[in-house]
């Protein structure tokens, strides 16, 4: 059996302050999609890598990929995330058993990360979640006034990339309505009442999604550079 990278990349960049799709925002002179693949291939523990891309790219994404993963596989995005993570899924072979579903903004998570998640998926986990401690305090807000302050102590924010037995992650998505919007694989199968496990992340796996990330994730690897 088999595990398989999915990776949503059809999203816009719109908040980075850029005219294309946000996977293909360059950081440090490469897409911020190739430093993810870079990173999650390093792990060896993925056999197949799925990337789902803006409608379009699918050549250019393959182009930009082919030397860091041959054999990927490339296949069109839909309007919503949701909908984009199943066309991954789709596309995925037979024989897969795991499935991990990375956003191409976390570029620089590291690869032992991956390594964790999987891991936990096999030792009998039906979704596993990198997650990292909520440092700021954390209010509920409704009309600009504060409802209550929740207690950071149960918080943790969550990472990817996410986990999931890949019978499981399947139905879930079939089952789910076409087009609704879901920002989280892991969430879709909370709402089904399916278990969802965490493992440790890691701070260099935060999200690119403005300037200011960008110029942190340059500063990262200036600071990796021999």
């Amino acid at each position: 059996m088999r595990t398989a990278l999915v990776v949503p990349a059809a999203g816009r960049g719109d908040r980075l302050g850029a005219s294309r799709p946000k996977a293909l925002v360059p950081l440090a002179g490469e897409p911020l999609l190739v430093h993810a693949l870079r990173r999650a291939t390093a792990s060896d523990v993925v056999d197949v890598v799925v990337v789902v891309a803006p409608l379009g790219a699918c050549d250019e994404v393959r182009s930009l990929l082919s030397p860091v993963v041959p054999d990927v596989l490339v296949v069109p995005g839909g309007a919503e995330r949701q909908d984009s993570v199943r066309a991954g899924l789709r596309a995925l072979p037979a024989d897969v058993d795991v499935v991990l579903v990375h956003d191409a903004a976390r570029c620089l998570t590291p690869p032992d990360v991956f390594t964790s998640v999987v891991a936990a998926v096999r030792a009998g986990a039906t979704g596993v979640v990198p997650v990292v401690p909520v440092s700021d305090t954390v209010k509920r807000v409704a009309d600009r006034t504060v409802l209550e302050t929740l207690d950071r102590s149960e918080l943790v924010a969550v990472q990817t990339p996410q986990g999931f037995a890949a019978d499981v992650l399947r139905a879930v998505h079939e089952a789910a309505v076409p087009g609704a919007a879901a920002t989280d694989d892991a969430g879709m199968l909370e709402a089904l009442g399916h278990p969802v496990r965490t493992v440790p992340g890691d701070e260099r796996a935060f999200k690119v999604t403005r300037p200011l990330d960008l110029l942190l994730a340059q500063a990262l690897l200036s600071s990796e550079a021999p």
